[in-house]
C-alpha cells in the first residue's frame, strides 16, 4: 500500500497522484485563514505528467494524495529515426523507445550520449528529466559587428545543432559549443 501525502505536506518539485494520473508540483501557496474556524487552503501549480498540461488547483490542507508509481530510469540518448527516439537503459542496457508525442519540445535538447532520467508511470515511459544543462553546437548565427559588446547585455538569435533557437551574447560565433539551461531553454555560458 502506497503511503498517502497530505496537501499541506506537498512541496515544490514533489510528485503525487491525483485522479489516477501522476503530477509534478511546480509551485505551492498556502493560505492560512485569519478568522477562527477557517480552513487552511493549499494552492498548487501542477503539471500532469501524461498530458503535460499545467494548471492551478486549490485543495484543503487535509486532502490526501497517493504517491505515484513513478520510477526514474537512468538512460543515454542513442539515436532518432522518424518519430521514435531511442535510449539505452543504463541499468539493464535495453533500448527504450519514446515517441515524439511523449517528448514534445524536449527533443530539441537531445544530443548524442546525453544522460537523462526516463520517467516510468506504472511501468510505461511517460517523459524525460534532463540534467540542468546540455551542451549544444551553434550552427548558425549572425556575426557580431565591431564595437558590439556583451557588457551591454546585447544578444542575437542563434540556431543550434538540434534546430533549437536561443538568444546568445554577441561574442558567440558559429561552431562554438554553448550550455543551454534545460528548464528555461536559455543561454547558460560557453561549453
Amino acid at each position: 500500500m502506497a503511503s498517502l501525502i497530505e496537501a499541506i505536506e506537498i512541496k515544490r518539485k514533489m510528485f503525487f497522484e491525483f485522479e489516477d494520473a501522476p503530477y509534478h508540483c511546480l509551485d505551492v501557496e498556502v493560505s492560512k485563514p485569519t478568522a477562527r474556524g477557517g480552513q487552511t487552503l493549499v494552492r498548487l501549480k501542477m503539471r500532469n505528467l501524461l498530458t503535460r498540461a499545467v494548471f492551478d488547483k486549490t485543495f484543503k490542507a487535509g486532502d490526501k494524495f497517493k504517491e505515484p508509481d513513478l520510477v526514474m530510469v537512468p538512460a543515454t540518448f542513442l539515436y532518432s529515426g522518424g518519430d521514435e527516439y531511442n535510449f539505452m537503459d543504463q541499468d539493464s542496457f535495453e533500448t527504450l523507445t519514446l515517441g515524439a508525442n511523449i517528448l514534445g519540445d524536449d527533443r530539441q535538447l537531445l544530443v548524442d550520449n546525453v544522460m537523462v532520467q526516463i520517467q516510468k508511470f506504472n511501468g510505461n515511459p511517460i517523459g524525460l528529466q534532463f540534467p540542468p544543462h546540455v551542451e549544444l553546437k551553434v550552427t548558425y548565427t549572425e556575426p557580431g559587428t565591431r564595437g558590439d559588446t556583451a557588457s551591454g547585455g546585447a544578444t542575437k538569435l542563434a540556431t543550434l545543432d538540434t534546430r533549437l533557437e536561443i538568444r546568445v551574447p554577441l561574442f558567440i560565433k558559429e561552431g562554438e559549443k554553448v550550455k543551454v539551461h534545460t528548464e528555461t531553454r536559455e543561454f547558460a555560458g560557453r561549453a
